[in-house]
Parts: structure tokens; C-alpha cells; sequence
């Protein structure tokens, strides 16, 4: 796996251990345009790294700082996610763009720089997010086309056993509101609970994303939470 070294000056000290994975669409144009971006001392962003349509991967920050890619968002707790992670950008032309499909090349480089990654940071697979997990009602990315299967039967993140049949129990709006908590989301009164459950939507049943709570929604939620209880991941709502 080749990395070309491409340095940005926008990073700064974490003040967490790693425990985080964040994957994200680039949203532009061009691969060169999104590098330019997370170069520019200007624009405040960046990520550690960016892999291309064709798998060729560039690293703008040391694994060891904190990269500026998450913005206001919050995980399991924490709203420092930037400390928290390492932020992994993939060019695609995003929502803006029509949302192209995710390429073989650039899939195969990006399991590889994951794998390697979780290795090195101990990072559970309940703690490779998108980052609309993190910051559902700003962002989408990296998108309902993004093939968040394939990664996990790679062994990166985790894919619940979905059920073909959507006559399940509904989750009440107090349960769910408390099971999207454990599983690490912000559930606090002021956000909207249809953006939640878009983010689940959009990363696990992405033929329905209309920020509805039904059957086959509401098992999905009840699988994530089951995983993370058993990782031991879950968090407590507070």
C-alpha cells in the first residue's frame, strides 16, 4: 500500500486516546480539489487521510494529532470527536454531486488503510462511524451508497443480521429515544429524532430513508444495541 505524504497545516494536539474511525465524503468535484481544501490554511479542515477513486492514498496529517474533519458532533459521550479519532476522507462527488458509486480500487485501498489502522489504535468495530453518526442533522456523508457491508464482512464496523420480514415491534418514542442513546448518539431533547433516524436509515436500510421509526427500523436499532452491550460498548444515556 503506497501513501504519498501530501503534509496540511491544519492539525493541532489531541487531548484523547484514539478510539474512533471516522469515514467521510470529500463532497467536491476533483480528487485534486479536495486535496487543495484540506491543504489550505484558510478553509480550518482536514482529515488524516484521503483515498482517490483509483485507491491512490494520501496522508495530510500524523496519525499522532488531531485532525480538523468532524466539526460539531458527538459520540458516545463525546463531544471532542477530532481528539477522539482518526478521519479517513473518500473523493466522492457526494449528495452535491449526484452521489456516484464508490469504486472497487478505491474500496480495496480504503480496507486496507482501515485494517491497518484498527490494528494500531485497538479502535472496536463499534467505533467506525460515518459522519453523519456523529453529526446526523448537518451531514450525510459518506452516503446511502456508500458499502458499509462489504467493510464490515472485512472485519471493519459491524452489519447487524436484518430480518426480510418488517413485522417487528415498533419501538416507542421513549425506547428509541434511549436505545439510540446506548448505541452512542446524541439523543438530547432539541435534536430531531427523525435525523437520528435517518443516520440508521441511511448506514443500515438505505432503500428507506424517510426518518420514519418502523418494524424493520426499529430491529436494526435493537441489533446495534445487542452488539454493543455484548462489545461492551454501550453507553448510558444520560
Amino acid at each position: 500500500m503506497n501513501i504519498t505524504q501530501t503534509p496540511s497545516p491544519n492539525f493541532d494536539d489531541r487531548r484523547l486516546p484514539i478510539s474512533l474511525l471516522i469515514l467521510h465524503y470529500t463532497g467536491m468535484e476533483t480528487a485534486a480539489a479536495a486535496l487543495k481544501h484540506m491543504r489550505d490554511p484558510q478553509a480550518k479542515v482536514s482529515a488524516h487521510y484521503m483515498v482517490a477513486e483509483n485507491g491512490d492514498i494520501f496522508q495530510l496529517v500524523d496519525e499522532k494529532h488531531r485532525a480538523w474533519h468532524g466539526g460539531v458532533s458527538f459520540w458516545a459521550g463525546e463531544s471532542d470527536i477530532n481528539s477522539a479519532s482518526i478521519g479517513i476522507e473518500i473523493v466522492n462527488g457526494g449528495h452535491d454531486f449526484g452521489l456516484p458509486e464508490y469504486l472497487g480500487a478505491q474500496i480495496e485501498a480504503l480496507t486496507d488503510l482501515c485494517k491497518g489502522i484498527l490494528r494500531r489504535h485497538n479502535i472496536p468495530k463499534t467505533g467506525v462511524l460515518g459522519h453523519s453518526d456523529i453529526a446526523p442533522t448537518r451531514k450525510q456523508d459518506p452516503g446511502e451508497k456508500f458499502p458499509w457491508q462489504v467493510l464490515a464482512k472485512a472485519g471493519i464496523g459491524f452489519w447487524p443480521t436484518l430480518s426480510a420480514s418488517s413485522d417487528q415491534p415498533v419501538l416507542t418514542a421513549a425506547a428509541l429515544r434511549q436505545a439510540l442513546g446506548r448505541i452512542g448518539y446524541h439523543v438530547e431533547d432539541a435534536l430531531p429524532m427523525d435525523a437520528l433516524i435517518r443516520a440508521v436509515q441511511r448506514r443500515y436500510r438505505s432503500a428507506k430513508i424517510d426518518g420514519k421509526i418502523d418494524g424493520q427500523t426499529s430491529k436494526i436499532i435493537k441489533g446495534l444495541v445487542k452488539f454493543s452491550e455484548k462489545s461492551g460498548s454501550a453507553t448510558s444515556v444520560g
